[in-house]
């Protein structure tokens, strides 16, 4: 199961917390299956677990603070040398700290300075769990792409019996396990994603637009180049983008085509996630047209379909992604769209119901492939179902 780890350089976190003794023998498993263990434990993991048996199961002795280290910047050096970050347990504390982005010590200042993968296992008492403070903090960095291994329910410290007890070795591993893979697996890969909802203008203020937030496309962009692709973003929003990602800033749909077919032809995949509008003000006014003037009736014409033009260029090996956001006929209308546009994959959401689509944070999508696979995903951040596309798109490429 972790032939993933073979000399993989992970750095594992332990936090203050009763199930602290526990990382030791997540490190000694993960070191018999080849990885390079470094280990930090801040000062009140002290508390709960002796330095020594750390360092003397890991690969290298513990790190414990920023200013001690025989390295005179601890935090970057273990950053930039992770191919991963495992931090278990998690405290309340550590989570906050790494929410908001607080490096006041060396366990959450290395969580910061790394672009690799985190994985998460938070382990605390049922109330600080289910606590706003602590699921806030759990959803934003889930939205930022890090790996949450959730607590199991069990007995905890004190002889309490409830939800919060740090998931069991095997579980972490197989999260180590499967981030590892996922985090390679797009490797070498060239891949243009489009986010947001077009705005066609009527006059000099006045555009034609949609509710597209642009969050979906963004997640994917950003998790691909998680995964080791090459990104292209072409979009709509001003929305920061991640490590990796190369944003192409578009307005109009004539203006995402151009920039599509400027980075689609060496593409190995294409993501077309945006919301790009069917019909444009056919007459742009130059000037703001004045209320008081009255409003002509506006004339439409339509424009160019981005993604069948996409789909009769695709060439050979290439896989090409659409969005179908329905209301009806959810799965009969998303099959259509596929074989019409010479899709590979069709990601299908029903925008009537709750949380769904434009707009949210969530997402619950079908996906659907040519071989007639469907995928439900269920109601889940935007980032996990861009994880759940790309796993996809993995497997059509594995099929070619």
């Amino acid at each position: 199961m972790l032939e993933s780890v073979r000399g993989r350089n992970i750095v594992v976190g332990i936090s203050g917390g009763i199930a602290a003794y526990k990382a030791v023998e997540v490190i000694r498993r993960l070191v018999d299956a080849g990885a390079h263990v470094a280990p930090i434990m801040t000062a009140d993991a002290h508390r709960f677990i002796g330095p020594v048996t750390v360092s003397a199961l890991s690969s290298e002795p513990v790190h414990t603070s920023l200013w001690d280290d025989s390295s005179p910047i601890p935090h970057t050096r273990l950053g930039q040398n992770a191919d991963l970050i495992v931090v278990a347990p998690a405290t309340a504390r550590v989570l906050a700290a790494y929410a908001a982005g607080l490096s006041d010590d060396l366990l959450v200042a290395t969580l910061i300075a790394t672009r690799a993968p985190v994985v998460v296992c938070p382990a605390m008492h049922t109330e600080m769990w289910e606590h706003p403070s602590v699921a806030d903090n759990i959803a934003t960095l889930r939205r930022r792409g890090v790996v949450v291994v959730d607590p199991q329910e069990g007995r905890l410290a004190g002889g309490d019996v409830g939800t919060g007890r740090l998931a069991d070795p095997d579980t972490i591993l197989a999260a180590v396990d499967t981030t590892l893979r996922a985090s390679c697996d797009m490797a070498g890969l060239t891949v243009v994603v489009t986010a947001g909802g077009t705005r066609e203008p009527i006059d000099a203020v006045r555009v034609v637009a949609n509710r597209s937030s642009g969050k979906q496309g963004h997640a994917i962009a950003d998790s691909a180049a998680r995964r080791g692709a090459r990104v292209v973003l072409v979009t709509t929003t001003d929305r920061p983008v991640g490590a990796g990602v190369e944003a192409v800033r578009v307005d109009t749909a004539a203006e995402m085509l151009t920039a599509v077919q400027a980075h689609s032809g060496g593409a190995d995949v294409v993501v077309m996630t945006a919301a790009v509008a069917d019909f444009r003000p056919a007459m742009v006014a130059p000037n703001k047209l004045k209320k008081e003037a009255g409003m002509a009736p506006i004339e439409m014409e339509p424009t160019v379909d981005i993604l069948a033009e996409l789909g009769r260029a695709k060439r050979p090996g290439q896989v090409l992604v659409g969005f179908a956001a329905e209301t009806d006929d959810l799965v009969e209308n998303a099959r259509g769209k596929m074989q019409r546009k010479n899709l590979d994959l069709v990601v299908a959401n029903d925008v009537s119901k709750p949380g769904v689509g434009f707009n949210h944070d969530t997402n619950a999508v079908s996906i659907l492939s040519r071989d007639g696979a469907c995928v439900e995903v269920p109601l889940a951040d935007k980032h996990t179902i861009a994880a759940a596309v790309l796993d996809s798109v993995v497997a059509v490429r594995s099929r070619t």
